[in-house]
């Protein structure tokens, strides 16, 4: 597809999909609990809707009204066998967090996904679950889907400190713990903090968890119940409007109902610290959300490292854009994660920029950008990858000739399908 380029401006209010982390969560705790749970603002997109069929398949009965869904719960002991192999697309989430819901389950099961998912290593979960009696198997020694995971075992506690900044390994592990005997107690330590909506939503849904600094208490044997679910904008799909609100020229964009959790927020701490112009209005602390106001602004580079990492991991192609534009230099460091995403995202990012002119170089964990360098069109491969279309998009505008070209945008529909038009309604809004 073509993409537009040569904006004049971006203007215009938005309220970006659901939160796609919160999402997937919901699905998963509403089908674990007993009794009815309702979710108002759930995200329609592929990812989220191979983590509803895969309950679906389990006997969950989910019933969907836009973005409102209903999931009548019946715990742990009602999830059935699915009579086939469950297929997560290209959602890696879905996988390593339903894997530790069945670990615990009485019947043997099966995950496969597409092309780029039958990639990504789940050795991550596999081995800390098989300390838990877990039987469950991948191909090779990384684990790659697809994954067999046998029944009929009895898990048990661990006491387990996590070698990567994982929230999608901790929450697998949380959700086999909760399956342990009454008397069991698993604690997980952190590498780094993560993003904790597992351990809010646990709480949310009546279970129990203690949680000091890195340290996390999960007692085993819990019983859930359904909960009625509010869930923000996603600040990973914010992101793109942030970066483009301040590297597009004459631009102002109001963003409603995002995700401000202070696990998320590493983006507007890096932005405040680029010199970049975001406000927040109208916070609503009980759901964590707010309004993001951002205007165009003149940028400096910075350092992004350490424990600022997970909180912006999924963020961190579109900062590399907002990177080239700053004046100065700007470093990526300790983003390894970065390499086993939906693509090998240092490689696939820098050499996207490249090809349009910026000064980038990869690093074994990271990238050194260089600014602020004007960018020219190139074609673009999306590579299955739904952030790197949209950051693709989001360059474009920034392009004064020739014609910028994308395919693959399909994998936009994982995260974000209505993108494309919120992008035409801002650009045409000037």
């Amino acid at each position: 597809m073509k993409l537009e380029t040569k904006s004049q401006g971006l203007r215009g209010t938005l309220k970006v999909p659901g939160d796609k982390s919160i999402s997937h969560r919901s699905i998963m705790f509403g089908s674990i609990a007993h009794g009815k749970t309702e979710v108002e603002g759930i995200l329609q997109g592929e990812d989220v809707i191979s983590t509803m069929n895969a309950f679906r398949a389990m006997g969950v009965q989910i019933q969907e009204h836009g973005s409102r869904i209903t999931i009548e719960g019946k715990g742990f002991s009602g999830l059935k066998a699915p009579k086939k192999a469950l297929d997560m697309g290209n959602s890696g989430t879905s996988t390593r967090l339903i894997s530790g819901i069945l670990a615990g389950r009485p019947f043997d099961s099966e995950l496969f996904g597409d092309a780029s998912l039958s990639k990504r290593p789940m050795d991550r979960i596999a081995k800390p679950l098989r300390l838990m009696g877990a039987k469950i198997a991948g191909e090779t020694d990384r684990d790659l889907p697809p994954l067999k995971i046998s029944g009929n075992v009895m898990l048990h506690e661990i006491d387990y400190k996590l070698p990567v900044a994982s929230a999608q390994v901790k929450s697998a592990l949380i959700f086999a713990a909760l399956q342990t005997d009454k008397k069991a107690v698993t604690r997980l330590v952190e590498k780094e903090k993560t993003r904790d909506h597992t351990e809010e939503m646990l709480v949310q849904f009546g279970g129990q968890i203690a949680i000091s600094g890195k340290n996390i208490l999960i007692p085993g044997g819990q019983k859930l119940q359904g909960q009625k679910v509010l869930i923000p904008g996603d600040i990973s799909s914010a992101a793109f409007w942030l970066v483009a609100g301040l590297v597009v020229p004459n631009s102002e964009i109001e963003l409603r109902n995002v995700g401000v959790n202070v696990t998320r927020t590493g983006i507007l701490d890096v932005i405040e610290e680029m010199g970049g112009q975001v406000v927040r209005i109208h916070e609503d602390e009980t759901n964590h959300s707010a309004t993001l106001v951002v205007r165009t602004s003149a940028l400096v580079g910075t350092e992004i490292s350490g424990e600022l990492i997970p909180r912006l991991i999924d963020e961190l192609p579109i900062i590399a854009l907002l990177a080239t534009q700053a004046a100065g230099e700007t470093i990526i460091r300790d983003a390894e994660e970065l390499r086993v995403k939906e693509t090998d995202r240092i490689s696939v990012v820098t050499h996207l920029l490249q090809n349009m002119g910026a000064e980038i170089t990869p690093t074994s964990d990271g990238m050194i950008i260089r600014g602020k360098t004007p960018l020219h069109a190139t074609h673009v491969d999306a590579c299955g990858d739904h952030r790197i279309g949209m950051m693709a998009a989001i360059a474009a505008l920034l392009v004064q000739e020739g014609q910028m070209s994308l395919v693959g945008e399909e994998a936009i529909q994982t995260s974000y399908p209505s993108f494309f038009d919120d992008l035409r309604l801002l650009n045409s809004s000037n």
